[in-house]
């Protein structure tokens, strides 16, 4: 094996590096991507993956981890994985009940897949060493500023909500390398795969961080929304859960006197009247939005008893309700002669408007307004045209205001 295994190597810190074989088992792996220095279990079930990790452990424990491009493709090629992944040292593994194995391994350094080795029993691939290559021009003031943007991103998104152990802050205090720090944040966000894999690919370590801080600031707008919506929610439910408590206690205490909820009834009456007047649907929302409205206030208020009134109003319009017309001007102009005296301009008004309407059908827009003082002849005209063209008539003013003589109908 001594051959397969590249020299020792020393990193810009004279620290010893790994020495990695150049050709390893490969275990592809399904939404998620592995970075260095990270160390998660994995279940591993297709009869191809299991054989690479018995090679792995029958060897130097070492494998090869590459993400699939689509996670649904079970028997993954060449052309399915990315090139790109993580050499991982699997630490620990047991046998599951159902036939797979569980291992426990830790990610060590990055690599490069060259090419694949045929194998009749599982994925080998031939590998190099993905270095890290900071790109020119690039300060060490500036590579410090990017680190301490992304800590306090990542503390920010801690205080939303997101779900990452507090401790990651007091790890990243003490790196001073940005490809660490990169690969060490990335590796905690849960990313979706194809951004995980756009980090992992990048060589330039500040450059890491910068796809790291737009993901970061993202996120930070994303959770900063949610904690507004939920507590403005939370705040409605408190609302409406506190005044239903109110009322389920006045409830109580009135059935407990013996008294009837009068107003329950009044609200139950109206929505029974309501589903009776066949509204056309949009003004059956605003009724009911109303009836609601009317529910939580006070019987006595000035504001209810309006709102009253308008939907008493809407109930009596004759929505389902029509005749067909029998316009016939010389019979409107001997009813107009018959019931009213003098009224001549007024009455001639009317018959002018009839004729019309009879010339053209489908005429739609005018129409006729009485206006004056009480006691002019306004709704008797009303009851004349409606007699005149065989209907019946219905008395409903601005205001709401009706009298015991009206005619209810159309």
């Amino acid at each position: 094996m001594a051959e397969n295994r590249e020299p020792d190597q020393t990193n810009a810190n004279g620290e010893a590096e790994l020495n990695i074989p150049k050709t390893l088992p490969l275990l592809p792996v399904r939404d998620i991507v592995v970075f260095p220095y990270m160390i998660l279990p994995l279940f591993v079930g297709r009869k191809a993956s299991i054989n690479a990790v018995n090679e792995a452990l029958s060897s130097n424990r070492l494998m090869m981890l590459a993400a699939q491009k689509n996670a649904s493709i079970e028997e993954p090629g060449s052309d399915d994985l990315y090139k790109v992944g993580t050499v991982v040292s699997i630490m620990r593994m047991i046998k599951t009940s159902d036939g797979r194995i569980k291992i426990l391994a830790q990610g060590l350094v990055k690599a490069v897949i060259k090419n694949f080795i045929p194998s009749s029993s599982f994925m080998k691939v031939k590998i190099e060493r993905f270095e890290d290559k900071e790109r020119n021009g690039v300060k060490p003031i500036e590579q410090e500023a990017l680190r301490r943007t992304v800590r306090a991103q990542v503390e920010t998104i801690i205080d939303l909500g997101k779900s990452i152990s507090p401790d990651i802050l007091m790890v990243l205090e003490g790196i001073e390398d940005s490809g660490k720090m990169a690969d060490l944040v990335a590796s905690n966000l849960g990313l979706q795969v194809e951004s995980a894999q756009k980090i992992l690919e990048t060589e330039s370590p500040s450059g890491r961080l910068r796809l790291l801080s737009e993901l970061l600031s993202h996120e930070i707008t994303l959770l900063s929304l949610q904690e507004k919506i939920q507590t403005k929610t939370q705040n409605e439910m408190t609302k409406t859960q506190k005044e239903y408590y109110l009322r389920e206690q006045m409830r109580q205490i009135q059935n407990e006197l013996g008294e009837t909820d009068e107003r329950l009834a009044e609200i139950n009456e109206l929505r029974e009247k309501v589903k009776q007047a066949k509204m056309p649907e949009a003004v059956a929302k605003e009724v009911e939005k109303q009836i609601r409205r009317l529910e939580k206030m006070h019987p006595e208020s000035a504001e209810a008893a309006t709102i009253r009134t308008y939907v008493e109003w809407l109930i009596e319009v004759p929505w389902s309700v029509s005749t067909k017309d029998n316009i016939e001007i010389k019979n409107a102009k001997k009813v107009l002669d018959e019931d009213h005296y003098d009224l001549e301009k007024i009455k001639q008004r009317i018959l002018e408007y009839l004729g019309v309407a009879k010339l053209k059908k489908d005429m739609k827009g005018p129409i006729l307004c009485f206006v004056g003082p009480p006691g002019t002849g306004k709704t008797s005209l009303g009851k004349s045209i409606a007699r005149a063209l065989g209907r019946k008539f219905t008395r409903m003013s601005l205001g709401g205001i009706r009298d015991e003589s009206e005619i209810r109908g159309h």
